[in-house]
């Protein structure tokens, strides 16, 4: 309720770069063929009842009890909501990010989104459990989205890896929701940047670390502008931009 009292449209944007970014992506459709295709991804996991051990080595489940869960129930529980899948296609779409890091896979369906918004995009996406990430491969395959590749282990390494000597338009942060771990990827992936990068970080209203995180994060002397749209935080590094804060009701 907070959130929709302070929130806005187009009509309370004077930024160019902002008013393009609502009317010209946030509230666009998107093509008919690619949403359909994302829902078929979906479903199919919804209707998987194979179970799995999943390693977590996150901030853990509000929900799940032990770590033997099935897929289906990680699908419907964990995975990402149709709402926010098509804000990543349309984000991917009107961007198109050449170069885009990932940081936490799951069952890969975020990721199916973004590469579903620009196909000629390469996505390299991050996840700590071996599990999730051959459901998520396996559809990467048979989707032919060849140009995912997915980094198996602990984020504490793989993150240094992915990030040392590489530079990447877009970067979506959907794994640890701990405000000293998020804090942490933020800082390392600040090396990647680029004048036309931008961060998106998944559950800004999570919990209440994540909500301290989001406050430093705007507060980041790099950062120029950023977007909250509730269930995502959009951040850009335009030197050219006056320094903002936008909050917009998608």
């Amino acid at each position: 309720m907070q959130f929709l009292t302070k929130a806005t449209n187009q009509h309370g944007v004077h930024s160019p770069f902002i008013y393009n970014l609502v009317t010209l992506c946030f509230y666009q459709k998107i093509n008919k063929n690619d949403w359909l295709q994302f829902k078929d991804i979906k479903q199919s996991l919804l209707k998987n009842k194979s179970k799995i051990q999943v390693t977590d080595f996150g901030s853990g489940s509000k929900v799940f009890k032990n770590n033997y869960r099935t897929i289906s129930k990680i699908a419907k529980i964990a995975g990402i909501s149709n709402k926010k899948a098509k804000l990543l296609i349309k984000l991917t779409q009107y961007f198109q990010p050449n170069n885009s890091l990932e940081i936490g896979t799951s069952l890969g369906l975020g990721t199916c989104a973004m590469q579903l918004g620009y196909k000629k995009g390469k996505i390299t996406t991050l996840e700590g459990c071996q599990e999730t990430s051959k459901i998520a491969q396996e559809n990467f395959l048979k989707n032919k989205f060849n140009t995912i590749k997915i980094i198996n282990g602990n984020f504490k390494e793989t993150l240094l890896k992915a990030t040392k000597n590489n530079q990447f338009d877009c970067i979506y942060f959907d794994g640890n929701h701990t405000k000293e771990a998020t804090l942490k990827y933020f800082e390392t992936c600040l090396s990647t940047i680029h004048n036309n990068s931008f961060f998106i970080f998944d559950d800004i209203y999570w919990n209440k670390e994540m909500c301290e995180a989001w406050k430093i994060i705007k507060n980041h002397t790099k950062v120029s502008v950023t977007v909250d749209v509730f269930y995502f935080g959009l951040v850009f590094f335009r030197k050219e931009q006056a320094k903002e804060h936008f909050k917009i009701r998608v």
